[in-house]
């Protein structure tokens, strides 16, 4: 029988998995759930050492002998530190080894109670990764432990080898031993590089291939690749491939841009339908929250991330590969070893797709991008602010040759001016930046220096505040409190446009709109000055209308 202690249970069958099975154990109570767990399996190699010191150079010793990671597990306090020149050596040696600390409940560190220590970290630069594990209550935080300790093994080996500590915070009672048997656990594996011609890769291509319902997710990239037309043809309709605006041009062929509008419109029995047993991802940041969510409800059989770094970045709660290579010459090398099989699945979201006819709006926020985005000059750049900026440009089409800027990294409202027009002073094209007044006039002083020159274009969308904050799902709150959240005012950006040496228009109605929209889009002849346009709506009504194009793409299907 094992601990009753749920990330112990997770680490156990992680060690297992990740084949660590040389342990070091040093006496103690607070480890005692831990050492129960370990020594009571068949797996490990258990060994007993008192002074941690010397456990320590003990268990390097055993890494050292045919350099498989090797593993010490100490009690709470002190006797972790006593570890450290082993762990300094293991750094320095490249010696894969594995320091499991117990510890106290954080609650209470630096409570004069017995044995603690703020354990989290203690190894500073010494060791490649530090995790302090959850106690478990709810599935997230099984789901975190699991990811933690996932990272934390990969660690060892992942460009050169070395030490990594896994500190395991354990709430009394210590020695309740009631579980039969250890769970079966998420295995996350990292693959570096791609050689088609060694066989330890054989396994990756089969698990790909046997799977008929296959989906690629293509991130936030700021660039444009050009896949062969051969490498198109073979890669393309094996695949969903889903991407946004922020994406541009970085899939072979033309991806699924409105799976926002084709998840909303979608019945339970049809997203059981849509859900993929694969998922692909690569570049970066995704915006749409619905298909997190949808991913999340509905997860993959597995979920290969392919990047540069090789780093874990689990945005479903699935990962099961990281594949560390730049992800176009993975999709190049793949393209030859897909099996040429009728795949229905692609079909099933096209079908949705093109039963989803943009929307039209009345004057509104919505309605202004949408004009805009129908009148973007080829070749030109386009800057999305965050928040409803970007989320409200999902809804339209865009030509292929537009380029799309976007601050998606930490999605923040800070600095998105600023950004856009210290891209577009060192570009030739035409930059169009779409803002909403928040984001605006929180980083207006990037109008203050004297770096917006004739190619830049500020649509500005003021409804006199933070109107997404109140499409939120359970928002109802008083008046006093929506003050606080949504920061309403009652400014133009009118006089600080001018001041700056820009031409002004404010737009009121839909006729206005399309009189400004002609010269904020116009190509033909140069303007002398950057240009801003001031889009004055109705937040009340803005939401009301998103709620009534939803409700009519529901209806509909």
């Amino acid at each position: 029988m094992y601990s009753d202690k749920k990330n112990i249970l997770q680490l156990a069958s992680l060690l297992i998995e990740h084949g660590i099975s040389n342990v070091v154990f040093c006496p103690g109570s607070r480890n005692a759930p831990i050492v129960h767990t370990l020594a009571n399996h068949s797996f490990f190699n258990c060994h007993s050492v008192t002074d941690e010191r010397s456990a320590g150079f003990f268990a390097l010793g055993l890494a050292l002998h045919g350099g498989k990671p090797a593993a010490i597990c100490c009690t709470s306090g002190t006797a972790l530190l006593n570890i450290h020149p082993a762990v300094a050596e293991a750094f320095y040696q490249e010696v894969p080894l594995v320091v499991i600390s117990a510890d106290r409940p954080t609650a209470w560190i630096g409570q004069m109670d017995g044995q603690t220590l703020p354990q989290p970290g203690v190894f500073g630069s010494l060791v490649k990764k530090s995790v302090h594990l959850p106690e478990i209550h709810t599935e997230q935080d099984e789901w975190y432990c699991n990811r933690l300790i996932n990272e934390a093994l990969l660690e060892l080996n992942h460009h050169g080898k070395g030490p990594v500590h896994i500190n395991v915070p354990i709430s009394e009672p210590l020695y309740q031993f009631t579980t039969p048997e250890l769970p079966k656990v998420r295995v996350i594996t990292r693959y570096q590089g791609l050689n088609v011609y060694d066989r330890k890769y054989d396994d990756l291509i089969e698990r790909l291939n046997k799977y008929s319902k296959r989906m690629v997710i293509a991130g936030q990239m700021s660039l444009i690749y050009l896949f062969e037309k051969k490498i198109c043809k073979l890669l393309y309709k094996h695949f969903v491939w889903l991407s946004e605006h922020i994406g541009n041009r970085i899939v072979p062929g033309l991806p699924i841009k409105n799976f926002d509008a084709i998840l909303y419109a979608s019945t339970e029995e049809e997203r059981e339908k849509l859900t993929p047993e694969i998922v692909i991802t690569y570049g970066g940041h995704v915006v749409s929250k619905r298909l997190k969510e949808f991913l999340r409800k509905h997860p993959p059989k597995e979920h290969w991330h392919v990047s540069l770094k090789g780093e874990v970045v689990d945005l479903f709660g699935c990962l099961t590969t990281v594949i560390e290579m730049d992800p176009f010459e993975f999709l190049e090398k793949i393209a030859y070893l897909l099996e040429n099989k009728q795949v229905e699945y692609p079909k099933a979201w096209e079908y949705k797709s093109k039963n989803i006819p943009e929307p039209v709006f009345v004057y509104s926020e919505m309605a202004a991008i949408g004009q805009l985005l129908h009148s973007l000059p080829e070749e030109s750049a386009l800057h999305l602010g965050n928040s409803s900026a970007v989320r409200y440009a999902q809804l339209y089409s865009i030509p292929n040759s537009v380029e799309v800027c976007c601050n998606r990294g930490t999605s923040g409202i800070e600095g998105s001016l600023s950004t856009a027009i210290g891209y577009a002073s060192a570009s030739r094209k035409l930059n169009f930046i779409v803002i909403g007044d928040l984001s605006f006039f929180y980083d207006m002083n990037a109008l203050w220096n004297k770096y917006s020159h004739n190619n830049l274009r500020i649509l500005l969308l003021n409804n006199e505040g933070g109107e997404i904050f109140q499409s939120i799902p359970g928002f109802e709150v008083n008046e006093r409190t929506r003050r606080f959240v949504t920061a309403p005012h009652q400014t133009s950006a009118s006089g600080w446009a001018k001041e700056r040496g820009f031409s002004y228009l404010a737009v009121h109605d839909n006729e206005e709109l399309e009189t400004a929209m002609r010269t904020f889009t116009q190509t033909e002849q140069p303007t002398e000055f950057p240009i801003l346009v001031e889009v004055f709506t109705d937040k009340t009504e803005d939401i009301r209308l998103l709620k009534e194009y939803y409700h009519g793409l529901k209806n509909k299907s």
